[in-house]
């Protein structure tokens, strides 16, 4: 008796492995855990533009497809949209060389609206599509650009992005706000899964002594530190996070660290050297064999939204934290999905930005208080363990993988 064909299952995204952004890491760990499984993985995704990287191998079971293109977007708009285009061009020829009758095709979002490009195909060749939802795009776009926005494109881009939804076999939403919000697009309950996304496999807190050693090297060595690490963009309400540190300047043993860059970094450090705010620190984005040891610089951990972005995005950072048992200190909206968490929980704090003298005041307070800090850090790693988990993750999206198209 002859045995299955393996389950096939092609994702698409801009990052994968060896890139650094969270949606990279969580691709690698999902596609990889699912070749452990014994499906048949392919990934297509742009090439890093490292020397010697090939543009199609074999890794962890994986098959990897690798789109060349510019990256250019650091630079400019342009740049970026450049980016988009030539990756989504590429992205559709791999696509249709790669993906059968049968297969099932993962899309995220990024680049914005990856899906619209790629549903046509999918339906065409008879395979299973499901959106995975990162981010809520073009609404982001809107909320972060504000009548700057070319909104009757947008809105027409939003349009087809919601068609493409009602006829896939399903989509995956990151948190109750994003699926209430997607479900009020026109998308049946029936065809979206919540699920969560996870610390990065294998994420522990790093040795004291390699902790205490990158506090040393970046001058934070006696410091309380509130720390951010992440990509710095449009998205994250910072602005606030520096009017923070500014009615702290007279409290010499807090600082405040940024570790990543992203679109308001240069913003962000113009403002910084102008105001004279000498407690605030930037160090860049860390590879993840060193992800451990920069978490564990910070003492509480911010986590922020833009008001306007509350139901579109999920900040991925906040598993990773609780992971390690940080605390963590959320500044968005009060009835966002972050704040009730980390209410619920016990994890932190949560707070507003209209509401930052009541917090500066909370924060010293809690720096002094270990204890405090100790059961935040400890409910944060309960957290985790109960709704962070990889491996939770990962027996849902077997879920979502096989659930029939209704």
């Amino acid at each position: 008796m002859s045995m299955p064909a393996p389950r096939r299952v092609v994702f698409v995204n801009r990052f994968y492995w060896p890139d650094e952004p969270a949606t990279a890491q969580l691709l690698t760990d999902l596609a990889e855990g699912l070749a452990a499984e014994g499906w048949d993985v392919s990934v297509i995704a742009s090439h890093p533009g490292h020397a010697g990287t090939p543009r199609c191998e074999r890794r962890n079971g994986v098959t990897i497809h690798r789109v060349r293109g510019p990256r250019w977007g650091k630079r400019s708009l342009i740049g970026r949209v450049a980016d988009f285009a030539a990756f989504l061009v590429g992205a559709l020829w791999r696509c249709i060389r790669v993906l059968h009758r049968g297969d099932t095709l993962v899309t995220k979002t990024d680049p914005p609206l990856l899906c619209v490009m790629l549903w046509p195909w999918a339906k065409l060749c008879r395979a299973r599509h499901v959106h995975w939802v990162q981010d809520i795009y073009p609404e982001v776009a809107m909320a972060v650009a504000g009548e700057r926005a070319g909104r009757w494109l947008l809105a027409g881009l939003r349009g087809l992005r919601d068609f493409t939804r009602r006829h896939s076999a399903g989509c995956v939403a990151l948190g109750e706000d994003m699926a209430a919000f997607i479900r009020a697009r026109g998308v049946a309950r029936s065809q979206i899964s919540i699920i969560g996304n996870w610390a990065p496999t294998g994420l522990a807190p790093a040795p004291a002594d390699e902790v205490a050693r990158l506090r040393r090297d970046w001058g934070l060595a006696d410091k309380f530190v509130i720390a951010y690490s992440g990509n710095l963009g449009r998205v994250h309400d910072l602005g606030p996070v520096l009017d923070l540190a500014s009615q702290l300047r007279d409290e010499p043993h807090l600082a405040f660290l940024f570790i990543g860059g992203g679109a308001q970094q240069a913003c962000l450090q113009k403002r910084v050297r102008a105001e004279q705010l000498d407690q605030v620190h930037f160090q860049p984005a860390q590879p993840r064999d060193r992800l451990a040891a920069a978490l564990g610089v910070g003492d509480l951990h911010l986590v922020t939204l833009l008001p306007s972005c509350a139901s579109l995005v999920f900040p991925s950072k906040f598993y990773g934290v609780a992971a390690l048992g940080k605390p963590i200190l959320f500044l968005g909206p009060d009835d966002s999905e972050p704040a009730r968490l980390v209410r619920e929980y016990g994890m932190g704090l949560a707070c507003q930005r209209e509401a930052l003298t009541t917090l500066a005041s909370s924060l010293c307070q809690l720096s002094q208080n270990p204890d405090t800090l100790a059961g935040y850090g400890a409910a944060a790693r309960q957290f985790a363990e109960h709704n962070g988990a990889f491996t939770s993750a990962l027996a849902l999206w077997r879920q979502a993988l096989l659930k029939p198209r209704t």
